[in-house]
């Protein structure tokens, strides 16, 4: 319902509003009376239900007004508006006067209940007043109560918080001294994630988090001791590793060198090929996970995972190579003892067999240069340690042992992809040095071969000994099948010394092969050195020994012996040559080339010492001979001696065991030392003179002797007695003058040697100038004549 007292509390005001416009300037624009009567509709038209002043909407017009100057003229317009109001008012309250009084009754009663309802609403607030003071401190106590509580709730969930931390920071501990290093790092992080709260802003937790750098290290060492213990056993083991290794490799080259001997196609492969790698089945065994032994590499990946995640990899990679490198170093002894080379090579090769297997599995925290460093430090000192421990070693075996030691180390490292070429060098050098002292030795027992063989033909007497005999020496398949279907007991046509020869030379060959077997590479050194080192026994120590026998052998059948001992040892070189070159041809081997010109040269100077001794016996016989050097006639017959001389020497000559050429040789020997004798009794120095007589007797021994050597068929032996012949043809027929013509003597005496000649009528010469009848005389002075033509003729021709 509106108020109505209202009209007249804005009257009022706008009463209040025109006494204050009117303290304005008296300035006073002109305006019409429709801006006047508009700016009072904007007065008429406030609001008059709404229960404000409604001043901040005058204050505009009031502003207006006192702006235009038009006060009075407001004033008196708003008089008017009033005067009608009032009126209104008035109007308004005679209509309406009852129903007022009625109003204002009612107020009156309304004010005494007020009044009496003001009061007992007094005393009840001073009641509730005194009951709600009690209640608010009972609220106040209730509240701080609250507030404890609160405070202690928040209290026990932060040290719940706190215990949490502490309980996880004690695990922390217990992780590391279980081992589980990955779990206490996890935990570490948990801790430094954990979401804001309470405990976020307490001391404790900020010293808690200060802590935990010191606990990552705490980590960290404990995981590297334990990578500490790890390397310290795994060098406990690298010897078991590398045996176990090694083992292995051994049951596979056995394999497959079974293999290869029932397969002649597969000769040329070793192990480790592409061949044998295809064909032979594989069934590689893990020598780090066996039934033997099991290598747990997991405090090693720990380590890694760990210092990765602690982003210090590089220096867990640089403490790992230093440990490694000096575990390395301390692997080999100084001095190395050859006796504890195979523990010491199981222990390389399982040291490197552990570093390949980490290089694989662990990605790039070993690099193959890292590891090649160690390898290639390692096999250096190797190296050189072996060749200082074999310096002074002089027995071959020694050697071979060391190289079966290396051979089977480096064929294993090899399968694990090492670099082997300077192991294979060291091996070739050993071998250098082995096949020295195997020469040396053997040389010494070919020296003592010969100075205990006896040089009589060798004797079997049952079928076995016979083969065994046979499968030891080289011979012509011929004469090898020919003494094989020989009936027993036979005598052989070698002595005991070729036969332990033969088998000294397969010892040494079979030792020579036994040291390079498994070694790969530079097969044309290996040859070359083994052609050197047969020819250095051959000539300098087995056909030097066999000649050093034949100064001090003076039996002929011995000599003999020598001479067909030396036959076989020519025939055993070529026999000797194919059978190496056939067996490195299985190799890749180039052909080996054996000289057996010591043997050919031996065999001359046997042969020369047959001939000598032929000849010392043959001047026994001319010691017999009794020559007249001065017969008054010529005899028709020869002389006695030469009967014996020929019996004798066919004998001894057809009886000796050899060849028919050097059996020729030895005819030809004794025959041209006969006709030196016989010239020698024409020209030397022992007979000072004879007569044509003489020279005739000769010639008739000469032709005896050319008639003999017919009838046992070596007629082309004749021809040593040419000189002799024709000499003495020239003396007898007196065809010194058809000698002097120089196309005569070219043609028919070109065998006669002038000094000769000269010499034997010089000697005619001294037998006519010592007779005293005139023809012969005479006979004597033309010698002397036909002697002196002959040296002025041929002055030092063929002298």
């Amino acid at each position: 319902m509106p108020n109505k007292h209202q009209p007249c509390i804005q009257i009022w005001d706008i009463n209040i509003l025109l006494t204050v416009a009117t303290m304005a300037p008296q300035r006073r624009p002109q305006y019409t009376q429709e801006n006047i009567d508009q700016q009072l509709q904007q007065i008429h038209l406030l609001d008059p239900s709404s229960s404000s002043e409604n001043l901040e909407q005058l204050g505009p017009i009031i502003k207006q007004i006192h702006a235009n100057r038009q006060q009075e003229a407001y004033l008196r317009n708003l008089q008017a508006l009033i005067a009608t109001k009032d009126s209104e008012i008035e109007q308004i309250c005679t209509d309406n006067y009852q129903e007022f009084i009625s109003s204002a009754s009612t107020l009156f009663t309304v004010k005494s209940y007020t009044n009496n309802l003001r009061d007992k609403i007094t005393t009840l607030d001073a009641s509730v007043s005194q009951v709600g003071r009690g209640l608010v401190e009972k609220k106040r106590t209730l509240l701080q109560s609250k507030k404890t509580a609160a405070k202690l709730d928040e209290a026990i969930d932060t040290l719940q918080a706190c215990l949490k931390v502490l309980d996880v920071v004690n695990r922390i501990g217990e992780l590391i001294k279980e081992g589980k290093y990955w779990s206490a790092l996890r935990s570490l992080e948990d801790i430094q994630s954990l979401p804001s709260n309470s405990l976020s802003q307490t001391p404790f937790y900020q010293h808690l988090l200060s802590s935990l750098p010191s606990l990552r290290i705490q980590i960290q060492n404990a995981v590297t001791a334990s990578m500490k213990q790890w390397l310290l056993e795994i060098r406990n083991v690298s010897g078991l590793v590398g045996k176990l290794a090694l083992e292995a490799m051994d049951y596979r080259t056995r394999k497959w060198r079974s293999r290869r001997e029932k397969d002649p196609m597969l000769r040329l492969s070793r192990v480790g090929s592409a061949v044998e790698m295809v064909i032979q089945e594989r069934s590689d065994i893990n020598v780090l996970d066996s039934e033997k032994l099991k290598v747990d590499f997991t405090p090693l990946y720990q380590c890694i995972h760990i210092y990765t995640t602690l982003d210090s990899i590089d220096d867990l990679r640089r403490s790992y190579q230093a440990d490694r490198k000096a575990q390395s170093d301390l692997i080999l002894p100084d001095p190395l003892p050859l006796a504890s080379l195979p523990n010491l090579t199981q222990e390389i090769c399982g040291f490197f067999i552990i570093e390949s297997h980490v290089l694989e599995t662990t990605g790039n925290f070993r690099s193959e240069r890292e590891v090649e460093e160690l390898w290639e430090a390692l096999v250096a000192r190797l190296a050189s340690a072996v060749n200082v421990s074999l310096a002074n070693e002089t027995d071959p075996d020694s050697f071979l042992r060391v190289k079966e030691c290396l051979i089977g180390f480096v064929t294993t490292l090899e399968s694990y992809s090492y670099a082997t070429q300077s192991l294979h060098s060291l091996i070739l050098t050993l071998f250098e040095k082995y096949a020295g002292l195997l020469e040396n030795q053997f040389s010494r027992r070919f020296d003592g071969i010969f100075l205990e063989d006896d040089h009589l033909p060798m004797q079997v007497t049952i079928p076995s000994e016979r083969d065994s005999v046979l499968a030891v020496v080289w011979l012509d398949p011929s004469e090898q099948e020919d003494l094989s279907k020989s009936g027993l007991p036979l005598s052989l046509p070698w002595s005991q010394g070729f036969f332990l020869c033969c088998q000294d030379i397969r010892n040494f060959i079979q030792k020579f092969y036994h040291f390079v077997d498994g070694v790969s590479q530079h097969h044309g050194n290996i040859d070359e050195l083994l052609n050197k080192s047969l020819d250095k026994l051959l000539a300098n120590h087995i056909s030097s020994s066999i000649s050093k026998c034949l100064s001090n052998t003076s039996t002929l059948s011995q000599v003999v012996q020598i001479v067909s001992n030396l036959e076989h040892f020519e025939v055993a070189c070529s026999e000797l040559e194919r059978s190496l070159t056939s067996l490195r041809s299985t190799q890749r081997g180039g052909a080996i080339r054996l000289s057996s010109s010591s043997f050919a040269n031996t065999i001359t100077r046997a042969l020369n010492r047959v001939t000598g001794l032929i000849t010392s016996k043959l001047d026994d016989f001319f010691d017999l001979a009794e020559y007249d050097w001065t017969p008054q006639s010529r005899e028709d017959t020869p002389s006695m001696y030469l009967y014996e001389l020929i019996n004798w020497l066919t004998t001894i000559v057809d009886s000796l065991v050899i060849k028919e050429v050097y059996k020729d040789e030895a005819y030809r020997g004794a025959v041209g030392y006969i006709a030196e004798c016989l010239m020698n009794f024409m020209i030397g120095p022992d007979v000072p003179a004879m007569n044509e007589n003489a020279v005739s007797n000769i010639l008739v021994d000469t032709e005896f002797l050319e008639g003999e050597l017919t009838r046992i068929g070596r007629d082309h032996l004749s021809s040593v007695f040419a000189e002799l012949h024709s000499m003495s043809s020239v003396i007898l027929n007196d065809a010194v003058q058809d000698y002097l013509v120089p196309q005569v003597r070219q043609t028919t005496y070109s065998v006669i040697r002038p000094k000769r000649l000269q010499t034997l009528l010089e000697k005619l010469t001294r037998y006519g100038s010592s007779r005293r009848d005139a023809q012969s005389r005479e006979r004597g002075d033309r010698r002397r004549k036909e002697a002196e033509a002959v040296g002025r003729v041929f002055p030092g021709e063929n002298r």
